[in-house]
């Protein structure tokens, strides 16, 4: 891959977090109908009706606050910071048994991701190599493609193999691990040299 090394580590990042997800989002109806008591397929689009509101809703004012702050530290810790609480509230699923307690992960994890997603763009977008910006953004579109169908693929034979605990507790650790790889572009992110805003 012939992009910088931040812009990697960016598209590196979803590909793992999005494998994480990749491993529950096809089959997450299964689960809400199998394991949640009351659960339905509509308790199932509920859910996935939470998330992805309280996500679109809640990261434009943290966009908004974003574009105001100079330098790329609040950035970078809004990226590391969400990425880690999304892979945290996956955890969640393990315990969850009525359906609010499903509600209130997707909240959670719908309040890393909003978090996450904005530090995300606004690095990218920064380091993105010129001349270079289509190629980058395809290899990041292809990284989510190719983790959310890895990922659906290997979730499938895992549920069926051992359950769904087993699954969620990968989703989480490969929240987690999407943070850590930040911490490979930390010190370019952070040092002096870095951007200043205009």
């Amino acid at each position: 891959m012939r992009i910088n090394r931040i812009i990697k580590t960016l598209v590196y990042h979803d590909l793992v977090l999005f494998l994480g997800w990749g491993l529950v989002a096809p089959i997450l109806a299964v689960f809400v109908i199998e394991n949640i008591e009351g659960g339905t397929v509509e308790v199932a689009g509920i859910a996935s009706g939470v998330y992805w509101v309280f996500k679109s809703v809640i990261q434009i004012p943290l966009g908004r606050y974003l574009d105001k702050k100079d330098g790329e530290k609040d950035d970078y810790y809004f990226l590391v910071g969400g990425s880690l609480l999304a892979g945290i509230a996956s955890f969640g699923f393990v315990l969850a048994t009525l359906p609010w307690h499903l509600y209130c992960i997707q909240v959670i994890y719908a309040i890393g991701m909003a978090t996450a997603v904005p530090g995300w763009g606004r690095i990218f977008t920064r380091h993105i190599d010129r001349g270079k910006e289509a190629q980058s953004w395809a290899w990041d579109s292809s990284a989510l493609g190719i983790g959310a169908g890895v990922g659906g693929v290997i979730g499938g034979m895992i549920a069926k193999s051992f359950g769904f605990n087993l699954l969620f507790v990968a989703m989480g650790a490969l929240g987690i691990l999407s943070a850590i790889l930040c911490f490979f572009i930390k010190e370019e992110l952070l040092s002096k040299n870095s951007f200043q805003g205009e």
